[in-house]
């Protein structure tokens, strides 16, 4: 089950000397956000329905629900179910079409001095260039993040982020047309997920977004059906975390750009291990069912997280593994936690 507890980071186990204060701030390519804490897609509407329960000037980006060429109405209920450690889910992509985004979400979005990343999907390269050409004309976005996970109906339904050359594919034919930063959200369900990354980067990306849900099913041994209405769905939350912080490191190891860590994020712990991983900021998805301030939560847990750490700056932990840090963020005497 998912962890019900409010979203703090544990106590430190040795007394921690205080700074005025942490640099919460990271680059992402060309890219400034104020911290690394970000509402991941799916998760957070598109923003604007959580602006009277949540701070959104607090977080670093929202990323919105993913948007496609023409409305959709996504997968027959049920669509979600609680699993041990998670939570799977089948909402199947409903969202009102790029063009109601523009015209109903948008211009309320930019009021908030917060990065504004729309997700973009589609199921033909034609499909991804028209939502971007679409956003292009409009003001108040920051970002693209390219949701690869999708079956490409052209070449029998295998996914874009599957092969590096369907990934390659995808993320030129949107390079070619997009100005803004284009960020592409790989799935954790491939052969080498350090192959893929490079092929988005090698054709434009300018970050990899590891990684999207795992396949799962989820059954009523009572009724032998399964127990959401689309049959699989994905699975997200604490139990995926271990797996895709692995994937993080590897992808970590073979590219240039940055990474935002995705799966399993509940406290300053968890997004700190995937900084620490190589990831330059973080996604919060899943946790925030259980809480829907999850992510306003987390920037302040990461200030008192870094403060007992004795971390000036958040930006030092990126890809530290192994390395223990001193207080002003650099590697202190090579030596291994």
């Amino acid at each position: 089950m998912l962890d019900s507890r409010p979203v703090s980071s544990p106590e430190p186990a040795h007394p921690a000397r205080r700074l005025s204060g942490a640099d919460l701030r990271v680059n992402i390519g060309a890219v400034s956000l104020k911290n690394p804490v970000i509402a991941a897609s799916g998760t957070f509407g598109y923003g604007i329905e959580f602006a009277h329960i949540v701070d959104l000037e607090r977080l670093g980006g929202i990323v919105t629900k993913g948007l496609s060429r023409e409305p959709m109405a996504g997968s027959p209920p049920p669509r979600m179910r609680e699993a041990i450690g998670g939570l799977i889910n089948a909402i199947g992509l409903e969202n009102i079409g790029v063009r109601a985004f523009v015209a109903e979400k948008l211009p309320r979005l930019r009021k908030y001095n917060t990065a504004i990343i729309a997700n973009v999907f589609g199921h033909c390269v034609d499909d991804y260039v028209e939502v971007i050409r679409v956003l292009e004309d409009t003001e108040g976005l920051t970002a693209y993040e390219l949701n690869i996970s999708c079956p490409n109906v052209k070449r029998g339904g295998l996914e874009y982020s599957t092969t590096p050359s369907l990934t390659a594919e995808v993320v030129g034919a949107a390079r070619r047309v997009c100005q803004r930063s284009l960020w592409v959200k790989l799935s954790p369900v491939v052969g080498n997920i350090g192959v893929i990354s490079k092929a988005a980067e090698s054709s434009g990306a300018d970050a990899v977004v590891i990684a999207n849900t795992y396949p799962a099913l989820c059954l009523d041994a009572h009724t032998h059906r399964s127990c959401i209405g689309s049959t699989s769905g994905g699975l997200s939350g604490p139990a995926i975390k271990p797996i895709t912080l692995r994937l993080v490191h590897e992808a970590y190891r073979v590219i240039g750009i940055p990474i935002i860590g995705l799966g399993g994020i509940q406290n300053a712990g968890d997004a700190a291990e995937y900084l620490i991983a190589g990831a330059s900021a973080v996604g919060v998805g899943t946790a925030h069912f259980v809480d829907p301030r999850a992510s306003e939560r987390l920037v302040g847990d990461l200030e008192a997280w870094c403060q007992r750490e004795n971390i000036r700056e958040i930006s030092s932990l990126r890809g530290s593994l192994g390395t223990r840090l001193s207080w002003s963020g650099g590697a202190q005497d090579g030596k291994i936690c």
